[in-house]
């Protein structure tokens, strides 16, 4: 049986009819990644968030994003204590081992800065002082269409701090069928036992990054990343940073599959989800939604 078969097993008891999505998410957090589920209101983005913390025995905590939030809000602050008389720290919702920001694209710039060194460094700068965050540290954003009434598009900065951009999609005519006539969902979340504990989950996470590479499946990997560098309807390529949460990626979907070493489809796997939120248009171009599949199709397989 492939590693955490039985983790994707209850996921997908959950989410139901999205089995590829909920590889995507694991894959995601063995890599050490952060999350960000864009899709329509009311097709199991928050379901899906919570089903992972709880089923990895992880902490979690949510956030609603509002136009209002404050960055004390997601941090926390110093409070003046009468009994000590002194400043006491109260940690914000942040110290937790999942952090869902529900709708993360509600808020305004100022307050989804609150995350950005959180999400790079696992650790938050508050009141002068520099504060870890627990281990593991994820988390998992869910964002509207930005089309929509009342939403800020995120930054580059911002994007580029979550390994995967995923899309849940309405579920087909047998899953919706499934999804009428069983259980409330949040009643089975509510029940939903933990498959691993946290020290379980990291060492199947340092496991999944000792799965091998070879130097042709880098040349493989480095012929993508030139690719999306050399492409004139990007104002800039992928990143450095995107080429090491790749390999990372791919490492983590070979080890969901029970592969011995990353094959070519196991990158190809994960490029769709980690390359169009980091490529930007050029002026006069529009975004790079089908890039992965156009330069998967073109780039030479070792």
């Amino acid at each position: 049986m492939p590693p955490l078969a039985n983790v994707l097993a209850q996921l997908d008891a959950i989410v139901l009819g999205k089995p590829h999505q909920t590889r995507l998410a694991v894959a995601c957090l063995l890599a050490r990644g952060h999350l960000l589920i864009e899709d329509a209101p009311g097709v199991g983005k928050t379901t899906l968030a919570h089903a992972l913390a709880r089923t990895l025995g992880l902490d979690f905590h949510r956030i609603q994003f509002t136009s209002g939030l404050l960055p004390a809000d997601i941090l926390g602050a110093a409070i003046y204590d009468r009994d000590s008389a002194g400043f006491r720290f109260h940690p914000g919702p942040i110290f937790a081992q999942v952090i869902l920001a529900d709708e993360i694209n509600r808020a305004s710039p100022k307050a989804q800065s609150a995350l950005l060194e959180a999400m790079e460094e696992g650790q938050v700068s508050i009141e002068g002082e520099t504060r870890p965050l627990p281990v593991p540290f994820f988390v998992i954003a869910t964002q509207n269409p930005g089309d929509q009434i009342g939403a800020f598009p995120l930054p580059e900065s911002q994007l580029d701090r979550f390994l995967f951009r995923i899309r849940l999609g309405y579920p087909d005519p047998a899953a919706e069928r499934a999804l009428l006539q069983g259980e409330d969902r949040r009643d089975l979340l509510a029940r939903l036992p933990a498959v691993l504990t946290p020290e379980t989950f990291m060492e199947h996470q340092r496991a999944a990054q000792q799965v091998h590479v070879a130097d042709a499946l880098l040349d493989y990997i480095q012929a993508l990343l030139a690719a999306s560098r050399q492409d004139t309807r990007f104002a800039a390529g992928l990143s450095p940073r995107a080429g090491l949460g790749l390999l990372r990626a791919a490492r983590a979907w070979a080890w969901l599959a029970g592969h011995a070493y990353v094959q070519p489809e196991d990158v190809q796997a994960v490029l769709p989800a980690l390359a169009p939120h980091r490529l930007f248009p050029a002026t006069g171009h529009s975004g790079g939604e089908d890039w992965a599949a156009r330069t998967l199709l073109e780039t030479p397989i070792p």
